[in-house]
Protein backbone atom coordinates (compact mmCIF):
# COMPACT_ATOMS: atom_id res chain seq x y z
CA UNK A 1 0.00 0.00 0.00
CA UNK A 2 1.36 3.33 -0.54
CA UNK A 3 1.74 4.83 2.84
CA UNK A 4 1.54 8.35 2.03
CA UNK A 5 -0.45 10.19 4.66
CA UNK A 6 -2.27 13.13 4.25
CA UNK A 7 -1.41 16.51 6.62
CA UNK A 8 -4.60 17.78 8.42
CA UNK A 9 -3.43 21.87 7.57
CA UNK A 10 -1.17 22.81 10.31
CA UNK A 11 -2.46 20.95 13.21
CA UNK A 12 0.29 18.27 13.33
CA UNK A 13 -1.89 15.25 12.44
CA UNK A 14 -1.75 13.22 9.35
CA UNK A 15 -4.20 10.71 7.85
CA UNK A 16 -4.04 7.45 5.89
CA UNK A 17 -5.07 7.15 2.55
CA UNK A 18 -7.52 4.89 3.81
CA UNK A 19 -9.84 5.45 6.67
CA UNK A 20 -10.94 2.54 8.71
CA UNK A 21 -14.76 2.89 9.89
CA UNK A 22 -15.55 1.88 13.76
CA UNK A 23 -19.47 1.94 12.81
CA UNK A 24 -19.04 -2.11 13.31
CA UNK A 25 -17.64 -2.44 16.44
CA UNK A 26 -20.39 -3.71 18.44
CA UNK A 27 -22.90 -4.10 15.92
CA UNK A 28 -21.74 -6.64 13.37
CA UNK A 29 -18.31 -7.32 14.72
CA UNK A 30 -17.83 -8.40 18.18
CA UNK A 31 -14.43 -7.27 20.46
CA UNK A 32 -12.74 -10.25 18.99
CA UNK A 33 -13.32 -9.73 15.44
CA UNK A 34 -12.78 -5.98 15.73
CA UNK A 35 -9.34 -6.32 17.12
CA UNK A 36 -8.83 -8.38 14.67
CA UNK A 37 -9.65 -6.35 11.68
CA UNK A 38 -8.04 -3.12 13.98
CA UNK A 39 -5.30 -4.92 14.11
CA UNK A 40 -5.09 -6.19 10.32
CA UNK A 41 -5.58 -2.94 9.48
CA UNK A 42 -2.59 -0.86 11.39
CA UNK A 43 -0.30 -3.69 10.08
CA UNK A 44 -1.31 -3.46 6.54
CA UNK A 45 -0.30 0.56 7.19
CA UNK A 46 -3.13 2.28 8.40
CA UNK A 47 -2.98 4.60 11.14
CA UNK A 48 -6.51 6.47 10.67
CA UNK A 49 -9.81 4.99 12.56
CA UNK A 50 -13.22 6.61 12.35
CA UNK A 51 -15.59 6.17 15.22
CA UNK A 52 -19.06 7.98 17.03
CA UNK A 53 -20.20 8.25 20.72
CA UNK A 54 -23.49 7.39 19.00
CA UNK A 55 -22.22 3.86 17.41
CA UNK A 56 -24.14 1.52 17.97
CA UNK A 57 -27.07 2.51 19.27
CA UNK A 58 -29.57 1.66 16.37
CA UNK A 59 -28.62 -2.12 17.37
CA UNK A 60 -31.14 -4.25 19.74
CA UNK A 61 -29.55 -4.03 23.32
CA UNK A 62 -27.09 -1.18 22.49
CA UNK A 63 -27.44 2.23 23.89
CA UNK A 64 -24.59 3.77 22.24
CA UNK A 65 -20.73 3.82 23.03
CA UNK A 66 -19.85 0.00 22.00
CA UNK A 67 -17.83 1.21 19.34
CA UNK A 68 -15.59 3.51 21.25
CA UNK A 69 -15.52 0.95 24.58
CA UNK A 70 -14.40 -1.77 21.77
CA UNK A 71 -11.34 0.36 20.05
CA UNK A 72 -10.22 1.88 23.97
CA UNK A 73 -10.23 -1.57 24.57
CA UNK A 74 -7.81 -2.55 21.91
CA UNK A 75 -5.56 0.84 22.52
CA UNK A 76 -4.99 -0.57 25.88
CA UNK A 77 -4.57 -3.92 25.02
CA UNK A 78 -1.47 -2.79 22.32
CA UNK A 79 -0.39 -0.47 24.84
CA UNK A 80 0.59 -3.96 26.64
CA UNK A 81 1.83 -5.79 23.92
CA UNK A 82 4.30 -4.79 21.11
CA UNK A 83 1.34 -3.52 19.46
CA UNK A 84 1.33 0.56 17.75
CA UNK A 85 1.48 3.15 20.39
CA UNK A 86 -1.19 5.80 21.21
CA UNK A 87 0.79 8.42 18.93
CA UNK A 88 0.83 5.96 15.92
CA UNK A 89 -2.98 5.71 15.10
CA UNK A 90 -5.16 8.94 14.87
CA UNK A 91 -8.49 8.59 16.12
CA UNK A 92 -11.40 10.29 15.62
CA UNK A 93 -14.85 10.34 17.34
CA UNK A 94 -18.00 12.36 16.78
CA UNK A 95 -21.04 14.55 19.00
CA UNK A 96 -24.14 15.71 18.25
CA UNK A 97 -26.87 11.95 18.14
CA UNK A 98 -25.57 10.43 21.26
CA UNK A 99 -29.22 9.37 23.26
CA UNK A 100 -27.52 10.94 25.99
CA UNK A 101 -25.69 13.83 24.11
CA UNK A 102 -27.84 15.23 21.39
CA UNK A 103 -27.17 19.11 19.99
CA UNK A 104 -24.29 20.57 19.73
CA UNK A 105 -24.81 22.97 22.65
CA UNK A 106 -21.62 24.06 24.33
CA UNK A 107 -21.84 21.89 27.76
CA UNK A 108 -23.47 19.23 25.42
CA UNK A 109 -20.33 19.09 23.81
CA UNK A 110 -18.23 19.39 26.57
CA UNK A 111 -19.79 16.73 28.21
CA UNK A 112 -19.90 14.46 25.02
CA UNK A 113 -16.20 14.65 24.61
CA UNK A 114 -15.12 14.00 28.33
CA UNK A 115 -17.44 10.67 28.20
CA UNK A 116 -15.97 9.60 24.53
CA UNK A 117 -12.63 9.98 26.10
CA UNK A 118 -14.05 8.02 28.87
CA UNK A 119 -15.11 5.15 27.07
CA UNK A 120 -11.69 5.23 24.63
CA UNK A 121 -9.55 5.79 27.81
CA UNK A 122 -7.72 8.41 26.52
CA UNK A 123 -6.86 12.01 27.35
CA UNK A 124 -7.17 13.12 24.05
CA UNK A 125 -8.77 12.24 20.73
CA UNK A 126 -7.00 13.31 17.23
CA UNK A 127 -10.13 14.57 15.64
CA UNK A 128 -13.49 15.36 16.89
CA UNK A 129 -16.27 15.98 14.31
CA UNK A 130 -19.32 18.20 14.96
CA UNK A 131 -21.41 14.48 13.49
CA UNK A 132 -25.10 16.31 13.08
CA UNK A 133 -25.81 19.88 12.49
CA UNK A 134 -28.12 21.67 15.21
CA UNK A 135 -29.39 24.06 14.40
CA UNK A 136 -30.72 25.25 17.71
CA UNK A 137 -27.45 26.90 18.21
CA UNK A 138 -25.41 29.65 16.34
CA UNK A 139 -22.10 28.67 14.49
CA UNK A 140 -20.50 30.84 16.62
CA UNK A 141 -21.44 28.98 19.90
CA UNK A 142 -20.48 25.89 18.10
CA UNK A 143 -17.47 26.98 16.78
CA UNK A 144 -16.22 28.58 20.33
CA UNK A 145 -16.64 25.12 22.20
CA UNK A 146 -15.01 23.09 19.91
CA UNK A 147 -12.19 25.83 19.89
CA UNK A 148 -12.45 25.62 23.47
CA UNK A 149 -11.54 21.58 23.17
CA UNK A 150 -8.51 21.78 21.54
CA UNK A 151 -7.25 24.71 23.87
CA UNK A 152 -7.81 22.10 26.55
CA UNK A 153 -5.70 19.65 25.19
CA UNK A 154 -8.93 17.27 24.90
CA UNK A 155 -8.76 17.51 20.69
CA UNK A 156 -6.29 18.25 18.40
CA UNK A 157 -7.99 19.05 15.38
CA UNK A 158 -11.44 20.24 14.58
CA UNK A 159 -13.67 18.33 11.78
CA UNK A 160 -17.25 18.99 10.26
CA UNK A 161 -20.34 16.47 8.72
CA UNK A 162 -23.52 16.67 7.68
CA UNK A 163 -23.85 20.35 8.34
CA UNK A 164 -25.32 22.09 4.72
CA UNK A 165 -21.94 23.33 2.78
CA UNK A 166 -23.25 27.06 3.98
CA UNK A 167 -23.55 26.18 7.68
CA UNK A 168 -19.79 24.92 7.28
CA UNK A 169 -18.49 28.09 5.24
CA UNK A 170 -19.96 29.77 7.92
CA UNK A 171 -18.13 28.23 10.74
CA UNK A 172 -14.88 28.65 9.01
CA UNK A 173 -14.98 31.97 8.80
CA UNK A 174 -15.91 32.25 11.82
CA UNK A 175 -13.01 30.55 13.41
CA UNK A 176 -10.61 31.95 11.32
CA UNK A 177 -11.96 35.86 12.09
CA UNK A 178 -11.74 35.01 15.49
CA UNK A 179 -8.24 33.04 15.50
CA UNK A 180 -10.02 29.77 16.85
CA UNK A 181 -8.88 26.48 15.58
CA UNK A 182 -10.67 26.16 12.23
CA UNK A 183 -12.07 23.01 10.58
CA UNK A 184 -9.40 21.25 9.37
CA UNK A 185 -11.59 18.09 7.46
CA UNK A 186 -14.90 17.78 5.97
CA UNK A 187 -16.62 14.41 6.09
CA UNK A 188 -19.36 13.51 3.72
CA UNK A 189 -21.79 10.93 2.01
CA UNK A 190 -19.73 10.19 -1.16
CA UNK A 191 -19.71 7.82 -3.78
CA UNK A 192 -20.49 6.67 -7.10
CA UNK A 193 -24.33 6.70 -6.81
CA UNK A 194 -24.27 9.77 -4.36
CA UNK A 195 -22.49 12.15 -6.27
CA UNK A 196 -24.23 15.57 -6.32
CA UNK A 197 -23.88 17.71 -2.91
CA UNK A 198 -20.70 16.52 -2.28
CA UNK A 199 -19.10 17.22 -5.66
CA UNK A 200 -21.11 20.77 -6.35
CA UNK A 201 -20.78 21.52 -2.71
CA UNK A 202 -18.09 20.40 -0.50
CA UNK A 203 -15.86 19.56 -2.49
CA UNK A 204 -15.54 23.71 -3.74
CA UNK A 205 -15.37 24.50 -0.03
CA UNK A 206 -13.05 22.35 1.43
CA UNK A 207 -10.57 23.28 -1.72
CA UNK A 208 -11.45 26.79 -0.19
CA UNK A 209 -10.51 26.67 3.17
CA UNK A 210 -7.82 24.18 2.90
CA UNK A 211 -10.03 21.23 4.57
CA UNK A 212 -8.82 17.80 3.52
CA UNK A 213 -11.87 15.62 2.68
CA UNK A 214 -13.13 12.31 4.03
CA UNK A 215 -16.42 10.29 2.70
CA UNK A 216 -18.48 7.73 4.37
CA UNK A 217 -20.54 4.96 2.83
CA UNK A 218 -17.90 4.97 0.45
CA UNK A 219 -19.25 1.63 -1.04
CA UNK A 220 -22.75 2.35 -0.34
CA UNK A 221 -23.46 0.18 2.71
CA UNK A 222 -21.65 -2.84 0.23
CA UNK A 223 -23.69 -2.55 -3.07
CA UNK A 224 -21.08 -1.40 -4.43
CA UNK A 225 -19.26 -4.43 -3.92
CA UNK A 226 -21.78 -5.55 -6.92
CA UNK A 227 -22.53 -7.97 -3.84
CA UNK A 228 -26.36 -6.90 -3.90
CA UNK A 229 -27.63 -7.20 -7.51
CA UNK A 230 -31.62 -8.41 -6.36
CA UNK A 231 -34.20 -8.17 -3.55
CA UNK A 232 -32.91 -11.83 -2.56
CA UNK A 233 -29.58 -10.49 -1.88
CA UNK A 234 -30.95 -7.85 0.65
CA UNK A 235 -32.38 -10.39 2.71
CA UNK A 236 -29.92 -12.48 3.03
CA UNK A 237 -28.10 -9.75 4.22
CA UNK A 238 -30.50 -7.97 6.54
CA UNK A 239 -28.00 -6.43 9.17
CA UNK A 240 -26.49 -4.09 6.22
CA UNK A 241 -28.02 -5.06 3.23
CA UNK A 242 -31.20 -2.94 3.80
CA UNK A 243 -29.41 0.12 3.01
CA UNK A 244 -28.21 -0.61 -0.44
CA UNK A 245 -32.30 -1.31 -1.40
CA UNK A 246 -32.59 1.72 -2.49
CA UNK A 247 -29.67 1.35 -5.06
CA UNK A 248 -31.41 -1.42 -6.72
CA UNK A 249 -32.36 0.87 -9.85
CA UNK A 250 -31.72 0.19 -13.26
CA UNK A 251 -29.67 3.34 -13.09
CA UNK A 252 -27.75 1.88 -9.71
CA UNK A 253 -27.31 -1.58 -11.50
CA UNK A 254 -25.50 -0.19 -14.66
CA UNK A 255 -23.30 1.76 -12.15
CA UNK A 256 -22.61 -1.64 -10.65
CA UNK A 257 -21.97 -3.03 -14.28
CA UNK A 258 -19.48 -0.79 -14.91
CA UNK A 259 -17.44 -1.25 -11.81
CA UNK A 260 -17.55 -4.81 -12.77
CA UNK A 261 -16.12 -3.80 -16.64
CA UNK A 262 -13.34 -1.80 -15.24
CA UNK A 263 -12.75 -4.14 -12.41
CA UNK A 264 -12.18 -6.94 -15.28
CA UNK A 265 -10.31 -4.99 -16.89
CA UNK A 266 -8.03 -3.27 -14.18
CA UNK A 267 -7.53 -7.20 -12.78
CA UNK A 268 -9.10 -5.80 -9.27
CA UNK A 269 -12.42 -6.13 -7.23
CA UNK A 270 -15.20 -3.82 -7.57
CA UNK A 271 -14.74 -2.29 -4.22
CA UNK A 272 -10.96 -1.44 -4.83
CA UNK A 273 -12.41 0.23 -8.14
CA UNK A 274 -14.91 1.76 -6.73
CA UNK A 275 -12.99 3.25 -4.10
CA UNK A 276 -9.71 3.99 -6.57
CA UNK A 277 -12.49 5.93 -8.41
CA UNK A 278 -13.02 8.70 -5.30
CA UNK A 279 -9.36 8.60 -4.58
CA UNK A 280 -9.01 9.75 -8.62
CA UNK A 281 -11.83 12.41 -8.10
CA UNK A 282 -9.89 13.74 -5.18
CA UNK A 283 -11.07 12.42 -1.82
CA UNK A 284 -8.67 12.58 0.44
CA UNK A 285 -9.55 9.47 2.59
CA UNK A 286 -12.47 7.72 2.40
CA UNK A 287 -13.97 6.08 4.96
CA UNK A 288 -14.73 2.35 4.91
CA UNK A 289 -15.87 -0.58 7.24
CA UNK A 290 -14.87 -3.89 7.70
CA UNK A 291 -16.50 -6.88 9.43
CA UNK A 292 -13.45 -9.37 8.81
CA UNK A 293 -9.98 -8.59 7.69
CA UNK A 294 -10.31 -10.46 4.77
CA UNK A 295 -12.47 -7.61 3.43
CA UNK A 296 -9.35 -5.16 4.10
CA UNK A 297 -7.70 -6.74 1.13
CA UNK A 298 -10.14 -5.00 -1.39
CA UNK A 299 -9.98 -1.99 0.08
CA UNK A 300 -6.55 -1.17 0.80
CA UNK A 301 -5.63 -2.51 -2.96
CA UNK A 302 -7.63 0.85 -3.76
CA UNK A 303 -4.57 3.22 -2.77
CA UNK A 304 -2.18 1.64 -5.81
CA UNK A 305 -4.79 1.36 -7.80
CA UNK A 306 -4.45 3.91 -10.62
CA UNK A 307 -7.45 4.33 -12.63
CA UNK A 308 -6.57 6.05 -15.88
CA UNK A 309 -8.65 8.79 -17.94
CA UNK A 310 -10.69 6.45 -19.73
CA UNK A 311 -11.36 4.04 -16.98
CA UNK A 312 -12.45 7.47 -14.91
CA UNK A 313 -14.72 9.02 -17.97
CA UNK A 314 -16.36 5.50 -17.95
CA UNK A 315 -17.79 5.49 -13.92
CA UNK A 316 -18.30 8.91 -14.42
CA UNK A 317 -20.57 8.28 -17.26
CA UNK A 318 -22.43 5.42 -15.78
CA UNK A 319 -23.35 7.31 -12.59
CA UNK A 320 -24.29 10.71 -14.59
CA UNK A 321 -27.79 10.49 -12.87
CA UNK A 322 -26.45 10.44 -9.75
CA UNK A 323 -24.77 13.42 -10.25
Amino acid sequence: MDNGKIALGATGVEIARLTLGGNTFGWTSGPEESFEVLDAYVAAGGNSVDTADVYSAWAPGNSGGESEKILGRWLAARARTSGPGRDEVVIATKVGVHPEFRGLSPENVAAACDASLKRLGLDHVDLYFAHFDDDSQPVSAMAEAFSALVDAGKVRAVGLSNLTAERMREWADYARDHSLAAPAILQQHYNLVERKAFEGEYMPLAAQFGMVTESYYALASGFLTGKYRSAGDIAANAARGEAAQRYLTPEGLAVVDALADVAGAAGASPASVAIAWQLAKGVGSPVASARVPSQLVALFAAIDLKLDAEQVAALDAASAPFA
